[in-house]
């Protein structure tokens, strides 16, 4: 392949990287608003999630120029293709950040339900999943990418436990039910944004080993 083509993938893996980075910058900041109840984060994380919207538009159109004009096949063939998922998985991340941030809002006259740290706990280890599945693609880690796949059951667990104990305090205390329900709809978004991290692992692999691993534990 030309070198101008080896140039235009380089750069095409920096903005995603890039746009990763920001996804990761949204995550924090939506625990700092949970934790610390800094609303003046709430304007930035939907400024931040328009940029990410941003990203995802100019790489698409850049994946499909890259294939019309140079017709790539095999390993760089699979690249293209995959950061049109690890793309899609982002974008959809930086939407899930901003409901959290809805959520969270509409929550900001009275103060967290228990079990609050666990909700911190959940949305720390989504974060985590996040960064490993970045730090996977830059390293083209198979290891790496198999690491996050594993945690995804302890953030499902941590998701039921919430969703369980919410539950229970709604059947004891019937005024708590619009505050459980929108830190059970918070959890829920931490949940699908380690999937989402689960699913950027899983494109790694496919990069890595050119193996489906979709559903198939067996590989971890």
């Amino acid at each position: 392949m030309p070198h101008r083509f080896e140039k235009a993938l380089e750069e095409l893996k920096t903005r995603l990287l890039a746009m990763g980075a920001l996804a990761e910058s949204m995550i924090q900041q939506s625990i700092m608003l949970m934790e610390d109840r800094k609303t003046e984060l709430i304007p930035q994380i939907r400024d931040a999630e328009n940029e990410v919207n941003r990203f995802e538009r100019e790489i698409d159109n850049e994946v499909v120029r890259l294939i019309g004009v140079y017709t790539p096949v095999a390993s760089d063939l699979r690249f293209l293709l995959m950061a049109t998922r690890i793309n899609g998985a982002l974008e959809r991340i930086g939407d899930l950040t901003e409901n959290i941030c809805d959520h969270f809002e509409g929550l900001l006259q009275r103060d967290l339900l228990k079990p609050k740290t666990e909700l911190s706990t959940m949305a720390r280890l989504a974060q985590k999943m996040l960064e490993g599945s970045l730090n996977a693609f830059v390293e083209q880690s198979e290891s790496m990418a198999v690491e996050v796949m594993k945690q995804d059951d302890e953030l499902d667990e941590l998701n039921h436990q919430i969703f369980r104990d919410l539950l229970s305090q709604m059947y004891d205390e019937p005024q708590s039910i619009r505050r459980a329900m929108g830190q059970i709809l918070m959890a829920r978004a931490f949940e699908r944004i380690g999937d989402m991290a689960v699913n950027i692992a899983e494109d790694v692999a496919y990069l890595v080993l050119g193996k489906d691993v979709r559903h198939v534990k067996a590989l971890w």
